[in-house]
Protein backbone atom coordinates (compact mmCIF):
# COMPACT_ATOMS: atom_id res chain seq x y z
CA UNK A 1 0.00 0.00 0.00
CA UNK A 2 1.02 3.62 -0.43
CA UNK A 3 -0.20 6.56 1.63
CA UNK A 4 0.52 10.07 2.74
CA UNK A 5 2.30 9.89 6.09
CA UNK A 6 3.09 12.37 8.83
CA UNK A 7 4.66 12.26 12.28
CA UNK A 8 2.09 14.76 13.61
CA UNK A 9 -0.82 13.40 15.60
CA UNK A 10 -3.30 15.65 13.80
CA UNK A 11 -2.93 15.91 10.03
CA UNK A 12 -3.84 18.95 7.97
CA UNK A 13 -5.77 16.62 5.67
CA UNK A 14 -7.12 13.11 6.10
CA UNK A 15 -4.51 10.63 4.75
CA UNK A 16 -5.97 8.43 1.99
CA UNK A 17 -4.41 5.00 1.47
CA UNK A 18 -4.65 3.43 -1.98
CA UNK A 19 -4.24 -0.21 -2.88
CA UNK A 20 -0.76 -0.89 -4.28
CA UNK A 21 -0.36 -4.58 -5.04
CA UNK A 22 2.97 -6.20 -5.98
CA UNK A 23 4.02 -6.90 -9.55
CA UNK A 24 2.68 -8.13 -11.92
CA UNK A 25 -0.22 -6.01 -10.61
CA UNK A 26 -2.80 -8.26 -12.19
CA UNK A 27 -5.29 -8.55 -9.35
CA UNK A 28 -6.92 -5.67 -7.41
CA UNK A 29 -6.31 -7.88 -4.37
CA UNK A 30 -3.65 -8.65 -1.78
CA UNK A 31 -3.44 -10.94 1.23
CA UNK A 32 -0.72 -11.43 3.83
CA UNK A 33 0.21 -10.91 7.46
CA UNK A 34 0.37 -7.50 9.10
CA UNK A 35 4.16 -7.76 8.70
CA UNK A 36 4.21 -8.69 5.01
CA UNK A 37 1.54 -6.17 4.04
CA UNK A 38 3.67 -3.48 5.67
CA UNK A 39 3.70 -0.93 8.51
CA UNK A 40 0.71 0.99 7.14
CA UNK A 41 -1.46 -2.02 7.98
CA UNK A 42 -0.98 -1.03 11.64
CA UNK A 43 -1.20 2.74 11.13
CA UNK A 44 -1.74 4.52 14.44
CA UNK A 45 -3.11 7.75 12.95
CA UNK A 46 -6.63 8.34 11.56
CA UNK A 47 -6.77 7.60 7.82
CA UNK A 48 -9.09 6.09 5.25
CA UNK A 49 -8.91 3.77 2.25
CA UNK A 50 -10.10 3.67 -1.33
CA UNK A 51 -10.41 -0.12 -0.87
CA UNK A 52 -11.87 -2.72 1.49
CA UNK A 53 -9.85 -4.25 4.31
CA UNK A 54 -10.62 -7.40 6.29
CA UNK A 55 -8.28 -8.06 9.19
CA UNK A 56 -8.27 -11.35 11.06
CA UNK A 57 -6.64 -10.53 14.40
CA UNK A 58 -5.03 -13.49 16.15
CA UNK A 59 -2.94 -11.68 18.75
CA UNK A 60 -2.57 -8.22 20.21
CA UNK A 61 -4.20 -5.86 22.68
CA UNK A 62 -5.52 -2.34 22.60
CA UNK A 63 -8.31 -0.97 20.44
CA UNK A 64 -9.28 -0.58 16.79
CA UNK A 65 -10.89 2.82 16.21
CA UNK A 66 -13.35 2.88 13.28
CA UNK A 67 -15.34 6.03 12.55
CA UNK A 68 -14.76 7.35 16.08
CA UNK A 69 -15.89 4.14 17.81
CA UNK A 70 -13.39 2.18 19.88
CA UNK A 71 -13.55 -1.61 19.43
CA UNK A 72 -11.50 -3.53 22.03
CA UNK A 73 -9.11 -6.10 20.56
CA UNK A 74 -10.21 -9.49 21.82
CA UNK A 75 -8.61 -12.05 19.48
CA UNK A 76 -9.58 -13.99 17.57
CA UNK A 77 -11.88 -11.70 15.66
CA UNK A 78 -12.54 -10.15 12.25
CA UNK A 79 -12.31 -6.42 11.58
CA UNK A 80 -13.98 -4.98 8.47
CA UNK A 81 -13.20 -1.52 7.09
CA UNK A 82 -15.00 -0.21 3.99
CA UNK A 83 -13.88 2.57 1.60
CA UNK A 84 -14.32 6.01 3.11
CA UNK A 85 -14.39 4.91 6.76
CA UNK A 86 -11.68 6.35 8.99
CA UNK A 87 -9.74 4.02 11.24
CA UNK A 88 -6.52 3.53 13.18
CA UNK A 89 -5.02 1.11 15.70
CA UNK A 90 -4.26 1.95 19.34
CA UNK A 91 -1.98 -0.94 20.28
CA UNK A 92 -0.78 -1.92 23.73
CA UNK A 93 0.59 -5.17 22.31
CA UNK A 94 1.33 -5.23 18.58
CA UNK A 95 -1.46 -6.62 16.42
CA UNK A 96 -0.81 -9.86 14.52
CA UNK A 97 -2.89 -11.84 12.07
CA UNK A 98 -3.96 -11.85 8.42
CA UNK A 99 -5.00 -8.89 6.25
CA UNK A 100 -7.09 -9.07 3.05
CA UNK A 101 -7.22 -6.02 0.77
CA UNK A 102 -9.29 -5.61 -2.39
CA UNK A 103 -11.13 -2.94 -4.32
CA UNK A 104 -14.59 -2.73 -5.82
CA UNK A 105 -13.48 -4.22 -9.16
CA UNK A 106 -12.68 -7.48 -7.38
CA UNK A 107 -16.39 -7.91 -6.53
CA UNK A 108 -17.64 -8.10 -10.12
CA UNK A 109 -18.16 -11.88 -9.98
CA UNK A 110 -20.40 -11.57 -6.88
CA UNK A 111 -22.08 -8.12 -6.95
CA UNK A 112 -24.13 -9.03 -3.87
CA UNK A 113 -20.91 -9.04 -1.87
CA UNK A 114 -21.05 -5.23 -1.86
CA UNK A 115 -24.20 -5.42 0.26
CA UNK A 116 -22.57 -7.98 2.56
CA UNK A 117 -19.60 -5.66 3.03
CA UNK A 118 -21.87 -2.70 3.71
CA UNK A 119 -23.64 -4.66 6.44
CA UNK A 120 -20.33 -5.90 7.86
CA UNK A 121 -19.13 -2.30 7.93
CA UNK A 122 -21.93 -1.64 10.42
CA UNK A 123 -20.54 -4.44 12.65
CA UNK A 124 -16.82 -3.93 12.05
CA UNK A 125 -15.51 -6.09 14.89
CA UNK A 126 -16.73 -9.69 15.03
CA UNK A 127 -15.46 -11.93 17.85
CA UNK A 128 -15.14 -15.55 16.77
CA UNK A 129 -15.92 -18.73 18.66
CA UNK A 130 -13.33 -21.53 18.31
CA UNK A 131 -15.31 -23.30 15.52
CA UNK A 132 -15.82 -20.00 13.67
CA UNK A 133 -12.13 -19.14 14.05
CA UNK A 134 -11.15 -22.53 12.63
CA UNK A 135 -13.39 -21.98 9.62
CA UNK A 136 -12.02 -18.48 8.99
CA UNK A 137 -8.44 -19.68 9.32
CA UNK A 138 -9.12 -22.45 6.81
CA UNK A 139 -10.58 -20.02 4.29
CA UNK A 140 -7.73 -17.56 4.72
CA UNK A 141 -5.15 -20.33 4.39
CA UNK A 142 -6.77 -21.38 1.12
CA UNK A 143 -6.74 -17.79 -0.13
CA UNK A 144 -3.09 -17.29 0.80
CA UNK A 145 -2.08 -20.51 -0.95
CA UNK A 146 -4.02 -19.64 -4.09
CA UNK A 147 -2.66 -16.09 -4.11
CA UNK A 148 0.92 -17.29 -3.74
CA UNK A 149 0.67 -19.91 -6.51
CA UNK A 150 -1.21 -17.71 -9.02
CA UNK A 151 -2.22 -20.66 -11.18
CA UNK A 152 -4.77 -20.64 -13.99
CA UNK A 153 -8.16 -19.51 -12.71
CA UNK A 154 -6.70 -17.87 -9.58
CA UNK A 155 -8.97 -14.84 -9.89
CA UNK A 156 -12.21 -16.82 -9.81
CA UNK A 157 -10.97 -19.07 -7.00
CA UNK A 158 -10.02 -16.07 -4.85
CA UNK A 159 -13.38 -14.42 -5.56
CA UNK A 160 -15.14 -17.62 -4.49
CA UNK A 161 -13.09 -17.85 -1.27
CA UNK A 162 -13.87 -14.20 -0.48
CA UNK A 163 -17.57 -14.73 -1.12
CA UNK A 164 -17.68 -17.68 1.28
CA UNK A 165 -15.76 -15.69 3.91
CA UNK A 166 -18.19 -12.76 3.65
CA UNK A 167 -21.26 -14.99 3.85
CA UNK A 168 -19.85 -16.73 6.91
CA UNK A 169 -18.99 -13.38 8.56
CA UNK A 170 -22.45 -12.00 7.77
CA UNK A 171 -24.04 -14.96 9.58
CA UNK A 172 -22.35 -13.71 12.77
CA UNK A 173 -24.24 -10.40 12.62
CA UNK A 174 -27.91 -9.71 13.42
CA UNK A 175 -30.35 -10.48 10.61
CA UNK A 176 -30.75 -7.33 8.48
CA UNK A 177 -34.12 -5.56 8.50
CA UNK A 178 -35.74 -5.71 5.07
CA UNK A 179 -38.10 -2.88 4.25
CA UNK A 180 -41.10 -3.23 1.95
CA UNK A 181 -40.78 -2.25 -1.67
CA UNK A 182 -42.64 0.83 -2.91
CA UNK A 183 -46.29 0.07 -3.67
CA UNK A 184 -46.72 -1.73 -6.97
CA UNK A 185 -43.02 -2.45 -7.53
CA UNK A 186 -43.22 -6.17 -6.97
CA UNK A 187 -46.19 -6.51 -9.29
CA UNK A 188 -44.61 -4.60 -12.17
CA UNK A 189 -41.22 -6.30 -11.87
CA UNK A 190 -39.30 -3.23 -10.70
CA UNK A 191 -38.49 -4.42 -7.19
CA UNK A 192 -34.98 -5.56 -8.04
CA UNK A 193 -34.27 -2.35 -9.92
CA UNK A 194 -35.38 -0.12 -7.05
CA UNK A 195 -33.26 -2.11 -4.60
CA UNK A 196 -30.28 -1.79 -6.96
CA UNK A 197 -30.80 1.97 -7.27
CA UNK A 198 -30.95 2.32 -3.48
CA UNK A 199 -27.73 0.34 -3.16
CA UNK A 200 -26.01 2.49 -5.77
CA UNK A 201 -27.13 5.63 -3.94
CA UNK A 202 -25.69 4.37 -0.64
CA UNK A 203 -22.39 3.53 -2.36
CA UNK A 204 -22.22 7.05 -3.81
CA UNK A 205 -22.35 8.46 -0.28
CA UNK A 206 -19.72 6.02 0.98
CA UNK A 207 -17.05 7.16 -1.48
CA UNK A 208 -14.17 8.98 0.27
CA UNK A 209 -14.87 12.70 0.48
CA UNK A 210 -18.19 12.43 -1.37
CA UNK A 211 -20.45 13.98 1.28
CA UNK A 212 -19.89 17.58 0.23
CA UNK A 213 -20.57 17.00 -3.45
CA UNK A 214 -23.92 15.20 -3.23
CA UNK A 215 -27.47 16.49 -3.62
CA UNK A 216 -30.64 14.43 -4.08
CA UNK A 217 -31.16 15.84 -7.55
CA UNK A 218 -27.52 15.30 -8.51
CA UNK A 219 -27.56 11.70 -7.30
CA UNK A 220 -30.80 10.99 -9.14
CA UNK A 221 -29.34 12.38 -12.37
CA UNK A 222 -26.13 10.38 -11.90
CA UNK A 223 -28.14 7.18 -11.39
CA UNK A 224 -30.45 7.93 -14.32
CA UNK A 225 -33.72 8.07 -12.35
CA UNK A 226 -36.16 10.75 -11.24
CA UNK A 227 -35.98 12.31 -7.79
CA UNK A 228 -39.35 10.74 -6.96
CA UNK A 229 -38.19 7.25 -7.95
CA UNK A 230 -34.95 7.63 -5.99
CA UNK A 231 -36.87 8.80 -2.92
CA UNK A 232 -39.27 5.84 -3.06
CA UNK A 233 -36.50 3.29 -3.64
CA UNK A 234 -34.25 4.60 -0.86
CA UNK A 235 -37.11 4.94 1.62
CA UNK A 236 -38.19 1.34 0.93
CA UNK A 237 -34.66 -0.02 1.35
CA UNK A 238 -33.53 2.05 4.35
CA UNK A 239 -36.63 3.59 5.94
CA UNK A 240 -35.09 7.06 5.42
CA UNK A 241 -35.18 9.68 2.69
CA UNK A 242 -32.19 10.40 0.42
CA UNK A 243 -31.95 13.86 1.95
CA UNK A 244 -31.70 12.42 5.44
CA UNK A 245 -28.97 10.01 4.36
CA UNK A 246 -27.01 12.85 2.73
CA UNK A 247 -27.23 14.87 5.94
CA UNK A 248 -26.07 11.83 7.91
CA UNK A 249 -23.12 11.46 5.52
CA UNK A 250 -22.25 15.14 5.95
CA UNK A 251 -22.30 14.88 9.74
CA UNK A 252 -20.19 11.71 9.71
CA UNK A 253 -17.63 13.26 7.35
CA UNK A 254 -17.49 16.41 9.47
CA UNK A 255 -16.88 14.33 12.59
CA UNK A 256 -14.09 12.41 10.81
CA UNK A 257 -12.36 15.63 9.75
CA UNK A 258 -12.82 17.42 13.07
CA UNK A 259 -11.49 14.47 15.07
CA UNK A 260 -8.77 13.28 12.70
CA UNK A 261 -7.32 16.43 11.09
CA UNK A 262 -6.22 19.95 11.97
CA UNK A 263 -8.52 21.54 9.37
CA UNK A 264 -10.19 24.77 10.44
CA UNK A 265 -13.93 24.67 11.01
CA UNK A 266 -14.35 26.82 7.91
CA UNK A 267 -12.37 24.29 5.83
CA UNK A 268 -14.37 21.38 7.27
CA UNK A 269 -17.59 23.23 6.41
CA UNK A 270 -16.41 23.62 2.81
CA UNK A 271 -15.36 19.97 2.57
CA UNK A 272 -18.84 18.76 3.52
CA UNK A 273 -20.70 21.14 1.20
CA UNK A 274 -21.29 24.35 3.20
CA UNK A 275 -20.03 27.68 1.85
CA UNK A 276 -21.25 29.49 4.98
CA UNK A 277 -19.32 28.30 8.04
CA UNK A 278 -21.85 29.86 10.41
CA UNK A 279 -24.67 27.92 8.78
CA UNK A 280 -22.58 24.75 9.00
CA UNK A 281 -22.09 25.34 12.74
CA UNK A 282 -25.84 25.66 13.24
CA UNK A 283 -26.44 22.54 11.14
CA UNK A 284 -23.84 20.56 13.07
CA UNK A 285 -25.21 21.63 16.46
CA UNK A 286 -28.76 20.76 15.39
CA UNK A 287 -27.68 17.29 14.23
CA UNK A 288 -25.28 16.43 17.08
CA UNK A 289 -26.13 18.66 20.03
CA UNK A 290 -22.62 20.15 20.07
CA UNK A 291 -20.74 22.85 18.18
CA UNK A 292 -17.89 21.76 15.87
CA UNK A 293 -15.34 23.21 18.29
CA UNK A 294 -16.87 21.46 21.28
CA UNK A 295 -17.01 18.16 19.39
CA UNK A 296 -13.33 18.50 18.39
CA UNK A 297 -12.20 19.22 21.96
CA UNK A 298 -14.17 16.30 23.38
CA UNK A 299 -13.02 13.95 20.61
CA UNK A 300 -9.37 14.73 21.28
CA UNK A 301 -9.73 14.43 25.04
CA UNK A 302 -11.65 11.14 24.75
CA UNK A 303 -11.53 10.22 21.05
CA UNK A 304 -14.10 7.46 20.89
CA UNK A 305 -16.83 5.56 22.64
CA UNK A 306 -16.27 1.91 23.44
CA UNK A 307 -18.27 -0.69 21.56
CA UNK A 308 -18.63 -4.40 22.12
CA UNK A 309 -20.21 -7.27 20.24
CA UNK A 310 -21.27 -10.80 21.02
CA UNK A 311 -20.69 -14.01 19.13
CA UNK A 312 -23.82 -15.21 17.39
Amino acid sequence: MAATRSSERWHRTMPLHRLDVPAPRVLPFAIGTFDTIGPLSRAAYPHRHTFYEIAYVTRGSGTHVIDLCRWPLRPPHLCVVTPGQTHHWNQREQVHGCVVLFDDAFLLAHPGDRELLRRLGEHPSLPLSPPDADRVEGLLAGMRGEYAEKRRGTLTVLQAYLHILLVHADRLTPDPHTGAEPAGDEENGCGQRSAAVAGQFVRLLEQPGAAGARTVGGCAAELGVSVGYLTAAVRAATGRTPGRLIRHAQVLEAKRLLAGTAMTVRRVAHEVGFEDAAYFCRFFRRETGASPGQFRREARESPVASKSTTVR
